[in-house]
């Protein structure tokens, strides 16, 4: 499909599947380390000795597993918030199903919470098609009317119904992971399979729906069918959340993987794994730390190690704060590298060439411009008998060159005069590639001398030069 082409070849170089291979092994080095030098309850999670442990692991990693897919597409269109207005959507559902059978029966309240939370996105819908408001606008007002209406229907039954059996009615705001039971696992698992079965027959189809929907109209699509499609398995996934997280939390599930998958790549085949795995390792994760702490499960917690996992990504993921940082710190130190090359080639020129040391302070080179360049392969000797290698001549030769040419290239294209062009070719000598060179020195009919009748090294005058003339 076209779309498809399209994101993938402005698709940033994947590093995801080299953390995961990574990844793997860590995690079972750590528990193996923790079963041994740990205490009794990090022994009891490993071993999964517990019934209630072993039914809310095997259940939330599916709830991560259906989250992280059905995430992904919701990021993918710019719906994160959507998520968030049908996990609030679903409450007075759930209060109507109590009300319905005056108990929590399981059919009753996830029958209300399905209607409720479909219903909310075809009001959604409909408010966008025939009004001038915008979607947000439009997710923000059906987020807090059916949450108000939800809060109201849950008081109303605790105050005007003290009698009724309402127990852990509420535990569906704030979510128990220890509450899931074998029947919960058993829905969770058909709902995952029944979002994994959707999305391998309509991959193209959603693919479309999330990167070029009116391609897809023009191809004649189902455009609007696939839509209400993932909103009703995006609903689907929200009810069956419920136990585990709360319907105040649920959307961090869809939205937190899906998100720290986007800072990884942009195809869209590789977000959706990568953010299952990691909905499903969040599951993991907030499962042992809550089990270790509490003895018990804490939905919160599962989202807490989701959003942890977002923070160490937007970190050190390929563009994240800490490698950007440590890019501009390695761009510096490259800039002062060269530098120095150039501050040497220069005391050389104005010594003829002739073979002799340098020293430390000459022309500003200090001991650890010296240094930084004998561990570089660059120069050799000491800070007090220091001379360049073969290399490292011809890497001052070059900058030396970039510099002369770039200021000769601004008098006469740019209209420079000769004092003003030293600032500005201090910065791009850094900058400039050899196809740049090339073309410039073809523009400029392969001068030889700068605007002040400086001498332009050239490529065959510095392998000569570094051969015959400087100490190696």
């Amino acid at each position: 499909m076209k779309p498809e082409a399209s994101q993938e070849s402005a698709a940033r170089p994947l590093t995801a599947g080299r953390m995961v291979l990574w990844a793997g092994p860590a995690v079972v080095i750590v528990l193996v380390v923790l079963f041994f030098f740990s205490g009794e309850q990090v022994r009891r999670f490993v071993t999964l000795q517990d019934a209630f442990l072993r039914d809310a692991l095997l259940g939330t990693m599916l709830l991560g597993l259906n989250c992280g897919l059905l995430g992904s597409l919701l990021v993918a269109r710019r719906m994160a918030m959507l998520a968030d207005t049908l996990s609030h959507a679903v409450l007075p559902g759930i209060a109507a199903g109590f009300l319905w059978t005056m108990t929590r029966n399981p059919v009753a309240l996830v029958t209300g919470a399905i209607a409720t939370g479909v219903l909310s996105s075809l009001v959604v819908s409909w408010i966008t098609r025939t009004t001038r408001l915008k979607p947000d606008a439009a997710l923000s007002v059906v987020l807090v009317v059916f949450f108000a209406a939800g809060i109201a229907l849950i008081k109303m039954i605790s105050n005007a119904l003290p009698g009724s059996n309402k127990a852990g009615l509420d535990r569906f705001l704030y979510g128990q992971t220890a509450g899931i039971s074998s029947s919960d696992v058993a829905m969770l698992a058909i709902t995952a399979a029944v979002t994994l079965a959707t999305l391998l027959v309509g991959y193209r189809g959603f693919l479309v729906l999330a990167f070029d929907e009116t391609f897809g109209r023009a191809a004649g699509l189902p455009v609007r069918g696939l839509h209400y499609v993932q909103m009703f398995l995006t609903t689907l996934a929200i009810v069956v959340s419920m136990e585990a997280v709360g319907v105040i939390l649920v959307a961090g599930l869809l939205v937190i993987p899906a998100s720290t998958a986007w800072l990884f790549s942009t195809r869209l085949r590789h977000i959706l794994w990568l953010s299952a795995l990691l909905g499903m390792a969040a599951a993991l994760l907030g499962n042992f730390t809550a089990f270790v702490i509490t003895s018990k499960g804490g939905g919160s917690i599962l989202v807490l190690c989701a959003g942890l996992m977002f923070a160490a990504a937007f970190l050190f993921s390929t563009d994240g704060i800490a490698r950007r940082a440590w890019r501009w710190w390695q761009h510096g130190r490259r800039i002062d590298r060269e530098d120095a090359l150039k501050a040497i080639y220069r005391l050389l020129e104005s010594r003829d060439f002739t073979p002799a040391e340098i020293h430390a302070g000459d022309a500003g080179i200090t001991a650890r411009d010296l240094r930084t360049l004998r561990r570089r392969g660059l120069g050799m000797g000491s800070a007090q008998a220091f001379c360049l290698t073969g290399e490292g001549f011809r890497e001052a030769a070059r900058m030396v060159r970039n510099h002369r040419l770039w200021e000769l290239y601004l008098t006469r294209r740019a209209g420079y005069a000769e004092d003003h062009v030293h600032d500005s070719a201090e910065h791009m000598e850094h900058l400039l590639a050899e196809e740049n060179i090339a073309q410039m020195m073809e523009v400029l009919g392969y001068p030889t001398a700068d605007p002040h009748g400086k001498r332009i090294p050239s490529l065959e005058d510095t392998i000569e030069t570094s051969r015959g003339r400087t100490a190696v």
